[in-house]
């Protein structure tokens, strides 16, 4: 089993994103001395507590500063964006770094509706729902033999350097077209908990391709190590008050501990009881190990992507060491 790290670039209540985005190279580098297999990043708009609204500017970087390590996004927000200014992207960055890029393809807005409306390029009407278009056009360029191509074909002097493609999601549609396309899929567990059946109905119906002849199911479940269990359950304590007071429609900074406890504290809320309907898994490093191999298990995952959101960068970094140990990845 793969262990990858997604990376959200979250920034530190005092810090600024360029902080967070800093943070991120230093995490990228100690992962790939670890033996991760994948460091992928995030896409999100407006908000002031996750620094990555491009994947792709923040890929290039993480790229140089790292020899070996797999390096992409989790996932790019396709609704968004023109397929063909995806694909030139990726092409250009994998073009920089053979063998080493991943595009991770999501169609969540990653924002509210408010800031999503921001990013269209033509305000006079909603945009429409077409995403299954707009990936059929984007695999069109970078996996034409996964589509049918879209509206769009390849011009002879259209070229793309390879890019391993993968879709990610968190409801049974995403499984599905997956599936039909014969891609990867990478399920995000610390957003929908109940997602091995969808995980089931992709494989029942994966469809080979070119690319991809057998299915391949990823998951991504937050976790955070701690050398004890309780020091984890403690630094988890700043995204638990994040994530209860997104759900009230306010977003903040990320917390130091101290402060979430006391807010927790203040709302009659023990730590452990948050977020509600979301899988977050704390202990030490073993109890970490075996809770995730659980994950993995109860999925049919060949891989699993760690993310998690501390206050405190030196915690997180140790949260990854302690993880990649606990595992006997190369370090």
């Amino acid at each position: 089993m793969r262990i990858s790290v997604l990376d959200q670039c979250p920034i530190p209540e005092g810090a600024t994103a360029g902080v967070a985005l800093r943070n991120t190279i230093e995490l990228a580098r100690l992962a790939d001395r670890f033996g991760y297999a994948r460091y992928w990043l995030a896409e999100h708009h407006g908000t002031p507590g996750l620094a990555c609204s491009s994947p792709e500017v923040l890929i290039g970087p993480v790229a140089a500063a790292t020899s070996r390590i797999r390096v992409g996004s989790g996932g790019v927000m396709l609704p968004h964006y023109s397929p063909l200014k995806v694909a030139e992207n990726f092409s250009m960055l994998a073009g920089m770094f053979p063998g080493r890029i991943d595009l991770g393809i999501g169609r969540a807005p990653g924002t509210s509706a408010r800031v999503a409306f921001a990013l269209q390029r033509d305000r006079r009407q909603a945009a429409p729902d077409d995403f299954r278009e707009q990936l059929d056009e984007l695999l069109g360029y970078l996996a034409p033999s996964a589509a049918a191509g879209g509206p769009f074909r390849q011009a002879p002097a259209m070229r793309f350097d390879p890019v391993e493609i993968a879709l990610l999601g968190s409801s049974p549609q995403s499984a599905i077209w997956a599936a039909e396309l014969g891609l990867p899929y990478v399920f995000a567990d610390f957003i929908n908990p109940e997602g091995a059946p969808i995980a089931a109905c992709y494989r029942e119906t994966f469809r080979p391709s070119k690319p991809l002849e057998k299915p391949r199911v990823s998951v991504a479940v937050w976790a955070i190590a701690a050398e004890t269990s309780e020091e984890a359950l403690r630094l988890s304590s700043s995204a638990r008050m994040m994530m209860l007071l997104l759900f009230r429609g306010q977003l903040i900074p990320v917390p130091p501990v101290e402060k979430a406890i006391e807010f927790l504290s203040r709302e009659g809320l023990p730590a452990g009881s948050l977020p509600q309907r979301r899988r977050m898994i704390t202990g030490d490093p073993e109890s970490v190990r075996r809770s995730i191999e659980a994950v993995a298990r109860e999925y049919g995952a060949e891989e699993v992507f760690i993310v998690n959101i501390l206050h405190e960068h030196f915690a997180r970094l140790r949260c990854y060491e302690f993880i990649a140990k606990a595992f006997g990845l190369r370090t």
